[in-house]
């Protein structure tokens, strides 16, 4: 069975229109801060984790993160 979706036009200016739902902002929010957190945390890790700043022992971490240093133009040599 075929069904018909009235389109707008010149002759049926009634047809339905569509209206983007709103979103409140209190919703967005705690996930917004939540993936700013972690964002500022992988910056640390791939940007600052060694030297005198470091927070764990060992070169693990510069080693995982190596070549994310040198893509986004940190030094590490």
């Amino acid at each position: 069975m075929a069904q018909s979706v009235a389109q707008p036009s010149a002759t049926n200016p009634a047809a339905p229109v569509a209206v983007p739902a709103t979103l409140p902002i209190g919703a967005i929010a705690p996930w917004a801060v939540f993936f700013g957190i972690l964002m500022l945390v992988l910056l640390y890790f791939v940007g600052a984790e060694q030297g005198a700043t470091s927070l764990l022992s060992g070169e693990g971490v510069h080693e995982w993160v190596h070549d994310a240093r040198h893509l986004l133009g940190f030094p590490c040599h």
